[in-house]
């Protein structure tokens, strides 16, 4: 490993990255509990972005003990394609995508809502929250880190 990239890790940036860290960390806990304890049906849209959220949830610690300057970018390669397909389920959910691109042809459908709490929280809105942060926190870390 390159000297340049095993720093001292800048305070701000590896709090940032540790904090990501943890959003990733609790959306996979999350949607494990959901799916294998409360038995809760899990369509395809969800499988997708579990392949995006569970390997953040194993990366980003990897870049903390030595801090990595590069583990910004390197989440962000996972986090902005998940955000973006939660962005694409949400709009499902809300109706705004036509039936006929919906991708759920089989199984669980991606509009189906099996869980509201407080009467609009979803599944599909906490994954949206859970990789908006994670760009962001990850974006704003990669600037810190740049200094």
């Amino acid at each position: 490993m390159s000297s340049a990239a095993a720093t001292t890790p800048p305070g701000t940036a590896w709090t940032l990255v540790f904090i990501a860290w943890l959003v990733a960390a609790a959306a996979t806990l999350g949607a494990l509990f959901f799916g294998e304890v409360m038995q809760l049906p899990i369509c395809a849209m969800c499988w997708y972005q579990r392949i995006f959220m569970f390997p953040l949830a194993l990366l980003l610690p990897l870049g903390l003990f030595p801090f990595d300057r590069r583990m910004p970018r390197y989440g962000l390669a996972l986090a902005i394609p998940g955000a973006l397909l939660a962005v694409f389920h949400q709009l499902i959910v809300a109706g705004v995508i036509p039936e006929s691109l919906k991708p759920c042809s089989q199984g669980v459908p991606c509009s189906q809502t099996v869980a509201a709490w407080f009467g609009f929280l979803t599944i599909p809105l906490l994954s949206l929250a859970a990789f908006s942060s994670i760009v962001a926190l990850l974006l704003a870390a990669h600037a810190r880190s740049r200094t």
